[in-house]
């Protein structure tokens, strides 16, 4: 299994988004730990198991085709997001800012990659990245898809 180290933030200002996102809808087959989703993102299709939570935590991402996916997909009713994904420079690497719909709608959140944990800590958000919710189980987009934006 392979290793994903992010920071994920509110989106808290007024930040440039391009003018294409690509739509992303994705559903948890199994929205605990292991957690085990289905993701369509322009005729793209993949099934990933995370681990953990978190900073760090174990993720293995494999495509599957399109047949697969439908087949997948209706096992996931009652724990989906539909969203836009925008790709955004800062600081000299990329982020991808998602910008949600449906029952989510007026949720933005960005998220920034890193090759390490020391990277991750050395990371400056730019203004408009607002408050940072690594971690926090209630903006994990496994527990949006079944409960809906926190309330606190």
């Amino acid at each position: 299994m392979g290793t994903e180290i992010e920071r994920k933030f509110l989106v808290d200002g007024d930040c440039r988004l391009p003018s294409e996102g690509r739509p992303v809808v994705q559903g948890y087959i199994a929205p605990g730990d292991p957690e085990v989703r289905v993701r369509s993102v322009g005729g793209t299709h993949t099934i990933c198991v995370k681990t953990g939570s978190g900073l760090v935590r174990g993720e293995t991402e494999v495509a599957i085709s399109a047949e697969q996916f439908a087949a997948l997909w209706p096992t996931t009713a009652g724990a989906r997001v539909e969203k836009t994904r925008f790709t955004v420079d800062v600081g000299g690497g990329e982020a991808v800012v998602d910008v949600y719909a449906g029952a989510l709608a007026g949720l933005r959140t960005v998220e920034v990659e890193f090759a390490s944990v020391e990277a991750a800590d050395g990371f400056a958000p730019p203004a408009w990245f607002g408050r940072e919710v690594t971690g926090v189980e209630g903006y994990g987009n496994r527990h949006l898809a079944r409960y809906g934006i926190p309330t606190e």
